[in-house]
């Protein structure tokens, strides 16, 4: 059968923790960095998408590509690793060095990738400067980038725990996605489960720190009032925070817990 089930997938969750754990440095950064980038594409052809059709459902239908083509691929996302690394430290199977060691190189993996997309774009929207008429996808960036670092900060306190609160709700449907990609065998079943919670993220405008990480850079580069400060103070570190709440507590501990029994689960890997 193509479906595996979730006693079965609460054995894959522990694997895959124990694998990415064993990762190198560099293999992190690879992964990460296209992993950062993939999303980053993603983000623009969703915005293509919203600004060709007026319609922004359209645009999370399409988003959810670059988030398959990193889970088919196996690349590091740091939101994905929120949910499952961890869950290796909790059972005494790594130690907390080797824990945030994995989780800080993929951060910055995603970081890199995401940030040099930005760069790409923008050189290739403007000719590296030479083109000031904006486009909608480009003219959305700046509104984006703005909404999401001083739209919070305007709001005080209330605006920062808003994002708090749309990242835990973004990082649970986002690992969602992650554990139900361990449910088939099968590439196109892998695609379909995975992508459906990824959508339902996007739809409802939600926190995610690695679109953060290309949306926002971006708008700067276009011309968006915002600073580096604004960019990390008002969303990246406390969006990262939210991530780790949502897709730790909502999912991975949440899915493993409940299915994890002695002597039920399944230790085979896809």
């Amino acid at each position: 059968m193509d479906y595996i089930s979730p006693k079965e997938v609460a054995g894959t969750m522990m694997n895959t923790a124990v694998y990415k754990s064993s990762l190198p440095v560099r293999d992190l950064l690879i992964r990460g960095a296209l992993a950062g980038a993939l999303l980053a594409i993603s983000v623009t052809l969703a915005l293509l998408a919203t600004s060709q059709t007026g319609l922004s459902l359209v645009g999370a239908f399409v988003f959810p590509v670059g988030f398959v083509i990193i889970v088919i691929l196996g690349l590091e996302l740091v939101t994905g690793s929120f949910s499952l690394v961890p869950l290796a430290w909790f059972e005494g199977k790594i130690s907390f060095r080797v824990m945030a060691n994995n989780l800080f190189w993929v951060f910055l993996g995603n970081l890199l990738g995401s940030v040099l997309f930005a760069l790409l774009f923008w050189a290739a929207s403007t000719e590296t400067g030479q083109v000031s008429q904006l486009g909608n996808i480009e003219q959305s960036l700046i509104l984006i980038s703005e909404k999401k670092t001083i739209g919070y900060g305007d709001h005080g306190a209330a605006g920062l725990f808003a994002a708090f609160v749309k990242a835990i709700l973004c990082n649970w449907m986002v690992c969602m996605g992650v554990v139900m990609s361990m449910t088939s065998k099968s590439t196109l079943g892998k695609i379909l489960a995975a992508g459906i919670p990824i959508f339902i993220f996007f739809a409802l405008g939600y926190e995610h720190a690695v679109v953060n990480m290309f949306v926002i850079p971006a708008g700067m580069m276009f011309g968006a009032k915002v600073s580096i400060s604004d960019w990390w103070l008002y969303n990246q570190l406390i969006v990262t925070a939210g991530n780790i709440v949502g897709g730790l507590l909502f999912t991975g501990m949440a899915i493993y817990y409940t299915y994890n029994r002695k002597g039920q689960v399944s230790t085979s890997q896809n």
